[in-house]
């Protein structure tokens, strides 16, 4: 039987010597997927087992379709060494991306390829579950036109903003099961007959940065998401964290202006209400109606009221003086923020990612005085500041790695 398609009366059947190769197995499993390919000297470093049983773990592996040879390493002298990874099209994984206003999705596979096209359904995203059935109907939909194995498909990984409790399984302000026993996780596993994984869409960034992007290998990180709300993604010690609820990072909701807006969480003169895609797109609606020049004035009413930060974006890099000030003001306002984080957790890198990091300088200079201005010199000048390489692929990255990490964990736990 497949290591990762084992279920529970299966290795409740297996000796105590079975179980414990299953476990290697699995845990050489996570190993490629997290590192990428390795040779048998480093898994047998990595593991502190013997040549032998790692080549007839790999042995086993191999057999059952999940890794293969792919190639040779360098040489310390002797022959060059053969590189183990994960094989291509092993296993799948359904992601999710879904944000206030649009939903997308796409299969992947083991090695983050690309198995469907990504879809974008339009989906207000609700506070209750009035919209649950559509969001599987979707689902539902876009699995059996993928043309993939259904076995193969280990889970379903689902990336959404609000107050998401990774662990318990819900998210507290979208989707909300409120009294039902079940919690939102169960509730779509049932549903979907799948195992499903939800996470925070920045928390979702944030790995993805750390297993693929500019974090891989870093200790301090903070993945800062510029999208319709604003969020912070907090990787310590090389590790993800989450604070005791999951809920760290809500640096959008922090009250930085004094008799500011009400934002949408019910406080007053949160960053969100004057640094966030909203309300980016907000002001500049309401300046452009009382007369303010731009390329944007010439567009119709119906396209001003859906205005979206793109939109302004592509206005400034078409050299529009309004789109740039607007970018500016709300960079500025960034850039404040940014300088109390760094002065929390006084961070090797901060990478900035969303609809907004799309603006490129337009935003990060911007960002970068008001840290010079706001910021103390000593701890500024440790703190690099990166455009995520990702773009806007990293919560979707996010939601497959989500799905294989909690997959091949309870395999762990199963074996232990």
């Amino acid at each position: 039987m497949s290591t990762l398609t084992s279920h529970t009366d299966y290795l409740e059947s297996l000796n105590n010597v079975e179980k414990k190769k299953f476990l290697q197995k699995v845990k050489i499993i996570r190993h490629l997927y997290v590192k990428g390919v390795r040779t048998n000297a480093d898994i047998c470093s990595r593991f502190n087992i013997s040549s032998p049983t790692s080549m007839g773990l790999l042995g086993e592996l191999i057999s059952e379709g999940l890794v293969e040879k792919q190639g040779l390493g360098k040489s310390v002298g002797g022959r060059k060494p053969d590189l183990y990874g994960l094989r291509n099209n092993s296993l799948f994984v359904l992601s999710i991306e879904m944000d206030r206003f649009s939903t997308r999705m796409v299969i992947v596979d083991n090695n983050n390829n690309q198995i469907t096209p990504v879809r974008t359904y339009a989906y207000t995203l609700p506070e209750d579950l009035s919209g649950l059935n559509e969001l599987c109907t979707r689902v539902e939909e876009h699995i059996a036109t993928s043309g993939i194995d259904p076995k193969k498909l280990v889970g379903i990984g689902i990336s959404m903003p609000g107050l998401v409790a990774g662990k318990e399984g819900n998210n507290h302000t979208y989707l909300r099961t409120d009294l039902l026993e079940e919690s939102l996780q169960e509730l779509l596993s049932q549903k979907l007959g799948k195992p499903v994984f939800i996470q925070n869409d920045v928390k979702s960034a944030a790995l993805a940065e750390l297993r693929f992007g500019e974090a891989k290998g870093k200790q301090d990180v903070l993945v800062l998401s510029m999208d319709w709300g604003i969020g912070t993604g907090v990787i310590m010690d090389g590790k993800l964290r989450g604070g005791t609820s999951g809920f760290a990072g809500e640096f959008g909701h922090i009250p930085l202006i004094e008799d500011g807006s009400l934002c949408h969480c019910g406080k007053r003169g949160c960053l969100e209400t004057v640094a966030s895609g909203v309300s980016l797109t907000s002001i500049a609606r309401q300046r452009i109606k009382e007369g303010q020049k731009s390329l944007l004035s010439k567009l119709p009413d119906e396209e001003l009221d859906e205005l979206e930060p793109q939109t302004l974006i592509d206005a400034a890099h078409n050299g529009d003086q309004f789109a740039i000030n607007m970018l500016s003001e709300t960079g500025k306002h960034l850039g404040k923020g940014i300088a109390i984080l760094i002065q929390l957790f006084n961070p090797e890198l901060i990478i900035l990612g969303g609809k907004i990091a799309e603006a490129k300088q337009f935003i990060t200079t911007p960002i970068q005085q008001a840290i010079n201005t706001y910021c103390m010199a000593q701890l500024r000048e440790s703190t690099s500041i990166a455009l995520s390489t990702l773009g806007q692929s990293a919560s979707m990255l996010g939601a497959a790695a989500t799905v294989l990490e909690n997959i091949l964990e309870q395999q762990l736990e199963q074996a232990r």
